[in-house]
């Protein structure tokens, strides 16, 4: 009786402590995700607000384009995805974390022109949405004991429709298709939300040392970066009141 009750206060411990080591490890994933965001929004404003915006793009009466630099930067974040995967796994703690860090400033120089499209105060006002909607459903990924697996492969399937279907809206024009794309692209990632948040949270081992930690923390806090920046721009489409 008393060797059960001594197992039990051991097993009780050891819970506490996984427990405690999981809070820490996903409180990482979100700030290091915040940070990113951060930077984005910081290189974003500063391109659109300053003379730094001529260097990227073209701006006449008519609208902007983008200058070489500009298309440079446009394709970047594409590229740089490649890079982080090989980084990940074979670069040091200091490159995962150098990469993580340009591919937010990189972001943020592609995404400068929402506000020459987009009034300050919808961005601001949508921030605040996709931050709640986000919010919720990484909570929802995160305590749920449901298994998400399925729903979240029927969400990347989709996401590949969805981006499919915009490549060949870039030769239709179709404003309709392009709305549907956007309400989906909404419904696409706030699933995603919660179905990377729960796969964020199955990847973490007590036993994992602190750079393993820290790289995993990394890989998890990009995927919800891209699923928040994502969010964030399906309803400034739909719902952003445009200049």
């Amino acid at each position: 009786m008393l060797e059960n009750k001594n197992f039990t206060a051991v097993s009780s411990k050891s819970s506490a402590y996984v427990d405690e080591g999981l809070r820490q490890y996903m409180i990482k994933v979100y700030n290091y995700m915040a940070a990113g965001l951060c930077i984005t929004a910081l290189a974003s404003y500063l391109v659109a607000n300053t003379s730094l915006m001529k260097l990227f793009f073209n701006i006449t009466p008519q609208g902007a384009s983008l200058s070489g630099l500009g298309w440079l930067f446009l394709l970047a974040p594409f590229l740089m995805i490649f890079a982080f995967s090989w980084v990940i796994s074979r670069g040091t703690l200091a490159q995962v974390q150098g990469v993580f860090w340009g591919y937010s400033a990189v972001m943020g120089i592609s995404l400068a022109p929402i506000f020459l499209a987009y009034t300050h105060e919808s961005i601001a006002r949508l921030f605040l949405i996709t931050a709640a909607t986000f919010g919720g459903m990484s909570l929802y990924g995160y305590t749920t004991k449901k298994d998400l697996t399925a729903m979240g492969s029927f969400m990347v399937m989709g996401l590949w429709g969805v981006i499919i279907a915009s490549i060949v809206n870039i030769f239709m024009q179709s404003s309709g298709l392009s709305f549907a794309l956007s309400i989906l692209t909404v419904v696409i990632f706030t699933g995603l939300t919660a179905y990377d948040t729960q796969k964020i949270r199955s990847l973490y081992m007590s036993a994992d040392t602190g750079d393993t930690a820290t790289r995993k923390a990394i890989a998890g806090a990009l995927e919800l970066y891209l699923d928040f920046i994502n969010l964030f721009l399906a309803l400034l489409r739909l719902f952003g009141d445009r200049r």
